[in-house]
């Protein structure tokens, strides 16, 4: 029986194939598959032939990095973290800093927009992949909307907002000590903007929630679906942007300020899981992201969406090429069904 679509959101897939005559003289055909994703409509190519080839610094977690026990220089780590770490201004709060339980949030020192902060997890400087204890995750997420709860409070008008995270230098992490970016703004990013219209779009030609409707169909369809933890839903991405790409969607939920601490829990306990999948098949640094806009009439749900990124080791090659810099197209070996067969065991009780 075939699986209906939700109205306005198509799961669009392309296969082409490259011949030539390899080195032994043999005609051959490598297929590639070309996804659409439904809710961007970006495309992303899955290069099968790929799916074997050797990559360099996976067949074992790598070590840690060199600087892994460095506490002493290390501004987020105590003691230094209350005389190297910027202060709250006091027309937002009269704190600070901010906790919960052994999570500190302080501002960003080199900040991103008008409201920039930083949520550290506790006072252990480096965190292997899928070491992480849950707890000390919702503490950070609860500690970050605290923060933008006041914020929304001074400024109403900052309601593009943002929780991501840098698991090492080779996402981006400019320290090694684990820590959320918080990030509120007038001025909507270009995820922000895209996302608002589209799911505001959806909503009006089918009374219905953009990403409620994209998790139905993933759930009913089941190849790429993998589990629950609360509230929470955990699929692979049908047209990944990343490797290993994994999404969270929150059904309903349309705002982070809104958000029961059962749910950020939850939410840790997902992305526990997704980090213990990611150390599963050896690898140590990734991207998360959720964002969201605090407005009466926004459409837009909660979605976490976290990806792996290259490992921070030594010649290790760039997840990003030419082809995904220069023509915007991701290019990933792996299909979302085999990351969700694979994902699926580390959301078993």
């Amino acid at each position: 029986m075939p699986f209906t679509e939700p109205a306005d959101l198509t799961f669009e897939c392309r296969s082409v194939s490259a011949k030539f005559i390899e080195p032994s003289g043999q005609i051959v055909q490598r297929p590639i598959e070309i996804r659409t994703n439904p809710i961007t409509g970006r495309t992303c190519r899955i290069a099968f032939s790929r799916i074997h080839e050797k990559e360099a610094g996976t067949d074992t977690l790598p070590h840690p990095p060199p600087d892994a026990n460095e506490t002493r220089k290390c501004p987020f780590c105590r003691p230094q973290v209350n005389s190297q770490t910027p202060g709250l201004h006091p027309d937002l709060v009269s704190l600070k800093r901010l906790s919960r339980g052994d999570s500190l949030l302080f501002p960003n020192l080199y900040p991103y927009g008008c409201y920039s902060a930083v949520s550290l997890f506790d006072d252990q400087h480096f965190v292997e992949i899928g070491k992480a204890i849950a707890s000390s995750y919702a503490d950070s997420f609860i500690n970050s909307i605290q923060y933008l709860a006041k914020v929304i409070n001074h400024d109403p008008q900052a309601v593009y907002m943002a929780i991501t995270q840098n698991h090492l230098p080779s996402a981006g992490g400019s320290l090694l000590h684990p820590h959320l970016q918080i990030n509120a703004d007038r001025v909507p990013g270009n995820h922000h903007r895209f996302l608002q219209q589209r799911a505001n779009d959806f909503y009006r030609h089918s009374r219905d929630y953009l990403f409620s409707s994209y998790f139905k169909y993933e759930k009913e369809e089941g190849s790429r679906y993998i589990g629950t933890t609360g509230s929470w839903e955990w699929m692979a991405a049908f047209a990944p942007e990343g490797f290993f790409e994994i999404w969270g969607i929150l059904p309903g939920a349309t705002s982070l300020l809104r958000v029961t601490k059962a749910d950020w829990r939850d939410l840790a306990q997902g992305v526990i899981n997704i980090q213990h999948f990611y150390r599963g098949i050896c690898r140590n640094g990734y991207n998360l992201g959720l964002l969201s806009v605090e407005t009466p009439s926004s459409r837009l749900e909660l979605r976490v969406v976290i990806l792996v990124r290259s490992n921070y080791a030594p010649w290790v090659r760039n997840d990003h090429t030419g082809f995904e810099v220069m023509l915007g197209d991701m290019t990933t070996f792996i299909p979302p069904e085999q990351t969700a067969e694979w994902a699926r065991p580390y959301f078993l009780a």
